[in-house]
């Protein structure tokens, strides 16, 4: 009799250990899993958390427009989309430069300066004499308004008075026209790079 109670208590311990075994693997089995969708979301939360948000550029608008200053737009925006954000053309702006010379379909850059001038303003001088040297559309042109010539107005006369410029890459430029900033003068191929770091410190763009 004794013999068969140790018995049935060995069967019982014994059975008690497997069951034990398996509930620690099932145990095991599905704290792995957890582990693997956590991670799981871990990586869709670092994806998220990588957008750049850098790519911007700082650009300004002054002159004849309805809230001239300065704005942050997405990189690759263009001149269009800052008169947007500025709020469009004043009643004053010269409509009739603006359809000529600005190139609204332009890209920006940063650092860039687009200016709008008054309907009276051309008609008293076609350099930035009359508004001053801060109608620049780059930061490495001189800020001497007296020495800079505007090249989307100037005449062929006053392109042939820049260092090495001449009649034929006056007549270049002109017929290349409009322009939004200098890099453009290069691009569009009315002058070479060479030439451009010659004229950088007598020319301005607006």
């Amino acid at each position: 009799m004794e013999k068969f109670l140790t018995s049935s208590r060995n069967r019982i311990l014994l059975l008690l250990c497997v069951i034990g075994l398996v509930l620690v693997a099932i145990g095991f089995f599905f704290f792995k899993s957890g582990l693997n969708f956590s991670g799981t979301k871990v990586e869709v939360l670092s994806g998220s958390a990588e957008i750049d948000n850098s790519k911007d550029i700082t650009v300004e608008i002054a002159g004849e427009v309805i809230s001239p200053g300065v704005y942050k737009l997405p990189l690759g925006s263009r001149v269009d989309d800052l008169l947007v954000a500025a709020g469009g053309f004043s009643a004053k702006a010269d409509r009739i430069w603006t359809d000529k010379y600005l190139n609204r379909a332009a890209r920006l850059t940063d650092g860039q300066k687009v200016y709008v001038p008054n309907v009276n303003q051309q008609s008293t001088s076609s350099t930035a004499n009359n508004g001053g040297g801060d109608q620049t559309t780059s930061p490495t042109f001189s800020s001497d308004s007296n020495a800079l010539i505007n090249i989307n107005t100037a005449s062929l006369d006053q392109l042939d008075s820049l260092p090495e410029i001449g009649p034929k890459h006056g007549q270049s430029i002109i017929e290349h026209r409009p322009y939004s900033n200098a890099s453009e003068l290069v691009s569009k191929g009315a002058i070479t790079q060479s030439l451009l770091d010659k004229i950088k410190n007598n020319i301005t763009i607006y």
